[in-house]
């Protein structure tokens, strides 16, 4: 008798049966039978069916992100409610509904405020009447046969009026209190994006003078250079044509390559390194890089932009339109402008006692915390300490494995133990420099003609392998041809024959099968890269 497990695999079940068979005979019966039935929403079912896998955990860790978010922002709104409430600046019918004893910066239960509201009353009546002047120069027509303009527009006006004149306390407390809920877009922990010197990424809208039709390639594409009105040319493959581009403005995000002193980088032909992308018009980058690039044009804050576009275009949309996402530090420059300038006309802004008592509120059991904050001020508390806080990133030592040769004994209670040493981490210099060397000895050069051992030839003395280190460290990546060169340059050799005497080589190192995409021919390459195995 043989057994036979059967399975049935559908979309979302599984079914089985387990049945013994003897073929000889014909003799069989089941042993059992079932089905196993796989809990899908038809949302998921569809895309399943449609090839496209779909984690059942996705959209769990979607919603525990949103929620994490959410938690952080009632995080600082409750921090805020409490330094404001102690300065004396939130107005009486908000602060009245928060409790301060036992939810600290909390609202009461079953209560949710407004604070620019009491009652569905608007209480910056006065600066909404000096808005209105503005509008009755720029649009008049709004305020025609009973118009309205809407109150929300108030906390644009203030976030431009607080750059230069006094605003009320009340007011200075909803515009902190409104940055808190948009911040920016933050990506990088511990560096800004224009801290990288190697790279600059801008966008430009071009117009297109001219398109030149280049070669073919196997796959139908045909390249195409388009010249844009500024000498730049855009290379890109296409399979449909593209002469209709002429004489358009596209958009375009362009990447420029640095060198260490800020310069533009340039290839062999003395060329500028610059590549170009032009995405659709609802590509993420583009409208970023397109609204972050039409604010420093403007040379305003963004409250001050939205406010002087509101002004010119009334119906113009802000949320998700006029500004969508844009890097925090429009947010921060903006709120300490803010907060520097209300600092002449608010002497609770510089009282060094109402300072550390804010302090003191936020931590009142950590007195390093305490101490290290009590040289900074207000200005810093709000903008690093509170809303544009980032929580530094959890020590990752716990994934250091431990080294399998280094150990030590002791004893506890009489007890022999052994412990075995943390090994380096992958970053650290020394693993760097021993990986190096570990690749230099396993390193083996040969003739192709008859597959002899060459490698004393080229590296026959200890500065022959000094050279060769101070030359990979030197290296991004390598490939058999840039290792032969450097070891071929002791013979004075060049152009031409520099690389007929390559040719005639080879390393011992496993060769990777990839394409030189500018002549399309097959090459051998092996890539060394910095911190990876």
């Amino acid at each position: 008798m043989k057994r036979i497990l059967g399975l049935d695999l559908g979309t979302n079940s599984i079914g089985w049966a387990l049945v013994a068979q003897n073929f000889e005979e014909k003799q069989g019966e089941i042993l059992g039978m079932g089905s196993r039935i796989i809990p899908m929403s038809q949302d998921i079912l569809g895309e399943f069916g449609k090839g496209n896998s779909v984690s059942q955990t996705a959209e769990r860790t979607g919603f525990r992100g949103t929620r994490r978010l959410r938690e952080r922002h009632l995080l600082r709104r409750e921090r805020l409610h409490r330094i404001l409430n102690i300065l004396g600046f939130l107005p009486k019918h908000y602060s009245s509904q928060i409790d301060f004893e036992n939810r600290l910066g909390k609202f009461k239960r079953e209560m949710e405020p407004k604070l620019a509201f009491n009652n569905k009353e608007f209480i910056f009546k006065k600066s909404f009447e000096e808005m209105l002047v503005d509008f009755k120069k720029c649009q008049p027509q709004l305020l025609e046969e009973g118009k309205l303009i809407p109150y929300d527009w108030t906390i644009y006006f203030l976030r431009k009026k607080a750059l230069s004149q006094k605003i009320e306390k009340e007011e200075l407390a909803w515009v902190i209190l409104n940055f808190n809920q948009k911040r920016g877009y933050y990506q990088f922990r511990g560096e800004e994006e224009e801290e990288n010197p190697n790279k600059l990424v801008e966008f430009y809208s071009l117009k297109i003078i001219d398109i030149k039709a280049e070669e073919t390639n196997k796959k139908g594409e045909t390249w195409y250079s388009l010249i844009l009105e500024n000498g730049w040319v855009y290379r890109r493959s296409s399979k449909t044509d593209l002469y209709d581009w002429k004489d358009k403005v596209r958009d375009f995000i362009v990447t420029t390559d640095l060198d260490e002193d800020g310069s533009i980088k340039r290839d062999k032909e003395g060329n500028e390194k610059r590549s170009f992308r032009a995405p659709k018009e609802d590509d993420w980058t583009l409208i970023k890089k397109k609204t972050e690039q039409e604010i420093d044009h403007s040379s305003k804050t963004v409250g001050a932009y939205i406010y002087d576009t509101l002004l010119q275009n009334p119906s113009q949309k802000v949320k998700g339109k006029l500004v969508r996402t844009i890097e925090r530090k429009f947010y921060k420059e903006e709120l300490k402008a803010i907060l520097e300038k209300q600092k002449a006309f608010h002497p609770e802004l510089t009282d060094e006692g109402l300072y550390n008592e804010c302090v003191r509120e936020l931590y009142r059991n950590n007195d390093a915390h305490q101490w290290a904050l009590s040289k900074k001020d207000f200005t810093h508390l709000f903008l690093e300490d509170i809303i544009f806080y980032q929580r530094p990133l959890k020590s990752q030592k716990f994934n250091i494995g431990k080294c399998s040769l280094e150990y030590r004994n002791f004893r506890i209670n009489g007890e022999r133990k052994t412990k075995y040493l943390n090994a380096v981490p992958k970053s650290n210099p020394y693993y760097q420099e021993f990986r190096v060397w570990q690749w230099m000895y396993n390193l083996k050069i040969y003739k192709k003609e008859d597959e002899v051992d060459v490698t004393g030839q080229f590296l026959s003395n200890i500065e022959d392998w000094e050279n060769l280190f101070e030359f990979l460290m030197r290296q991004k990546e390598v490939d058999h041809k840039i290792i032969l060169k450097h070891l071929l340059t002791s013979k004075e050799l060049k152009g031409k024959a520099l690389n007929a005497e390559t040719a005639k080589y080879r390393w011992n190192y496993v060769y990777d099968s990839v394409k030189d995409e500018s002549k399309n021919i097959p090459v051998m390459k092996l890539v060394m890269k910095s911190g990876e195995d």
